[in-house]
């Protein structure tokens, strides 16, 4: 039987500080295109999975060139400034207390699996997770069906699961699982458009862990 209390994290913008590298790398697409460049907050009031929705919203039209092109361009350039991404504020803190606390806890994220578990092993926290599990493509469609699995495939009980993470996406996911669910505000979407889910919405994950001890 799979350990009972378990936290299932998102990676990217969650635990992964990546949010300048999507900035920089959907704006290298959006300038060589003539569309207009995003800042980072325009990036997070529409930013949204799946992510070909989100790259129609800021202007790409794919009926003058196909979408499977425009995401693996953005992936090439994602990938070649991935090595610079550092962990989030507070993310190895909040890991060491999950483990010292008895959780159990796993990645589940809309990234390709052998580039999630390639970029979790090069930043030295893999050994923290029983679970590490990506998508089988680059077009980041989503994580459900995959969340769906674990939950299955372990036997975890939906009342012992916290997800964290920083989209709705997130939340939705939460959903499917029946369990609680954290939403970071310093990630990929805007902290009121996190807080419309009803969810319990933190800044950074420095504020998590006071959620679970009262302090």
């Amino acid at each position: 039987m799979y350990p009972e209390k378990t936290i299932i994290w998102d990676w990217n913008g969650t635990l992964l500080d990546d949010l300048h590298v999507c900035i920089e790398s959907i704006n290298t697409m959006l300038k060589s295109r003539n569309l207009p460049l995003l800042t980072p907050d325009s990036y997070r009031d529409v930013f949204t999975f799946p992510v070909i929705d989100y790259y129609k919203a800021v202007g790409f039209d794919f009926t003058s060139e196909p979408w499977e092109e425009a995401a693996m361009e953005f992936m090439s350039l994602y990938f070649s400034k991935l090595p610079a991404c550092r962990l989030a504020s507070g993310a190895t803190e909040t890991l060491d207390f999950f483990r010292n606390t008895g959780y159990s806890q796993a990645i589940i994220s809309a990234m390709q699996h052998d580039a999630l578990v390639e970029s979790v092993t090069r930043l030295g926290i893999a050994s923290y997770f029983e679970y590490i599990g990506g998508i089988n493509d680059h077009y980041a469609g989503g994580k459900t069906e995959n969340a769906v699995n674990f939950f299955k495939n372990r036997g975890v009980s939906h009342e012992n699961i916290v997800m964290i993470g920083d989209t709705i996406h997130d939340a939705e996911v939460a959903g499917q699982l029946h369990c609680r669910c954290i939403l970071v505000a310093a990630g990929h979407q805007s902290r009121q458009r996190l807080a419309a889910t009803g969810h319990t919405v933190v800044e950074t994950l420095k504020e998590v862990i006071p959620l679970f001890t009262g302090r």
